[in-house]
């Protein structure tokens, strides 16, 4: 693949120790509907504690009609920041760019540049290709030196109860109720997950992490 330059269109941010979410569906006014909606961000320590594993899905509230003709966008790269001495600039990113069915991921790795510009590290030693799982099939996984990564439309995991959030807002009510009803079920993702070994991102303790999606210029 060539290099190609991508411009911010939008980031949700977080903190890491071992376990981190946030959550944003359809509600920044730039990006809301379209193929580069973040909608939840993941990251964690992976089932082989030695890695931690990267989770950004897109696309939400995909209906299951509309989820077998949903597709990654091929001038939308996702970028997984990484800052690991807490000056909250990225100092390695992870980079996810889909192509022709399959999700090219690079890093993690020192970006080009910080900010708001990326250009896609097509020369990073950690690259790896996996086939996009079509929906309602079983995972394709690839891994190469460590790392694992996985691309496809997934099951949206946040649980939220916006009718009751509502009712909060309004003083209509104190509290959630448990249970809770999902606003999101039934509804899919666009999923994008990269784990990698924790001894490729170096140092200990508390990391910053963010997502992006850039848009090709």
């Amino acid at each position: 693949m060539k290099k190609n330059k991508f411009y911010l269109l939008f980031a949700a941010m977080a903190i890491v120790g071992l376990v981190v979410i946030a959550a944003d569906h359809i509600d920044a006014p730039a990006v809301q509907g379209g193929t580069s909606d973040i909608t939840d961000f993941y990251a964690f320590q992976g089932e082989n504690s030695n890695n931690i594993a990267f989770v950004a899905n897109v696309q939400g509230l995909l209906s299951p009609n509309a989820t077998g003709a949903a597709s990654f966008d091929e001038n939308v790269l996702v970028e997984f920041n990484i800052d690991t001495d807490g000056d909250n600039v990225e100092d390695l990113v992870i980079q996810a760019i889909p192509k022709d069915g399959q999700m090219y991921v690079f890093g993690p790795d020192a970006p080009m540049g910080t900010g708001l510009n990326s250009s896609v590290l097509t020369n990073s030693n950690n690259q790896l290709v996996v086939d996009i799982t079509p929906y309602g099939q079983n995972a394709i996984v690839e891994s190469s030196n460590g790392m694992m990564a996985f691309a496809g439309p997934r099951d949206d995991p946040f649980f939220m109860d916006f009718a009751q959030y509502g009712e909060i807002i309004a003083g209509n009510a104190t509290s959630f109720n448990n249970p809770g009803t999902d606003t999101f079920a039934g509804t899919n993702v666009m999923s994008i997950v990269v784990e990698v070994p924790k001894s490729m991102i170096g140092g200990s303790g508390t990391i910053n992490t963010w997502v992006e999606t850039k848009r090709k210029q």
